[in-house]
Formats: C-alpha cells, sequence, structure tokens
C-alpha cells in the first residue's frame, strides 16, 4: 500500500505542489504556501496534515512557525520520484513561484505573513 499511498498523494494538485514547494525550497511555512499557491490556510493545513500522515512531510518548530520540509526518511525511489516530478514538471510552479518570490526572501516572508 505504501506506493498506493504515495501516488495517491502525487495525484492531487494541491499535495503535489505542495511536494514540489517544499523540495525545492527545502522547507516553507503555512503562511508561505498560503500565498504561494493562493489558497486559504485551512485548505493547506488540511493538505499538509495528510502528507504528514503518510509520512512524506516533518516539521520543525520556531517560537510560534511551523516550517514543514520532506522527510528524510523517505525511499530512494521516492525521492527519486519527487525529484523527477520537479525536473519535468517546472510550469506547475511558475505562477506560485513568481507569488511566493514576491515575498521576498524568510526574514521578509516572515514580517509579512506569518506574525
Amino acid at each position: 500500500m505504501e506506493a498506493i499511498s504515495f501516488f495517491k498523494n502525487l495525484a492531487d494538485e494541491t499535495r503535489l505542489k505542495i511536494l514540489l514547494h517544499i523540495h525545492q525550497e527545502h522547507e516553507l511555512c503555512v503562511c508561505e504556501l498560503t500565498q504561494a499557491l493562493d489558497l486559504s490556510q485551512p485548505k493547506i493545513s488540511r493538505h499538509i496534515a495528510q502528507l504528514r500522515r503518510e509520512k512524506l512531510l516533518v516539521d520543525r518548530r520556531e517560537g510560534k512557525w511551523v516550517f514543514y520540509s520532506l522527510s528524510k526518511y523517505l525511499p530512494t525511489w521516492q525521492q527519486h520520484t519527487l525529484e523527477l516530478c520537479f525536473e519535468s514538471n517546472s510550469e506547475l510552479l511558475v505562477e506560485s513561484s513568481s507569488r511566493l518570490n514576491q515575498m521576498g526572501n524568510r526574514p521578509q516572508r516572515q514580517q509579512q505573513c506569518c506574525n
């Protein structure tokens, strides 16, 4: 079932974009993903919860912020699959990457949306 669950998560556009953005940025918080994907905080949080249940994402707390990254325990085949998806589907992230980049770097992002 591990492969089936993994690919079901990739089949959802929002979860795929979350994983690819986190792959690209190494870690992101909910407010950064909300801005990038132009979706509500509850919707992003719901998808992140699903990805955490499936052990694809882990969190790191820093004060009141929670940052999400890809689990370092992903099997090699899952890591390679995400890398291939990222390399082969850059057009999926053009618009959302632009919105994320408009926020500036991490300290500026925190001032804009994480307070």
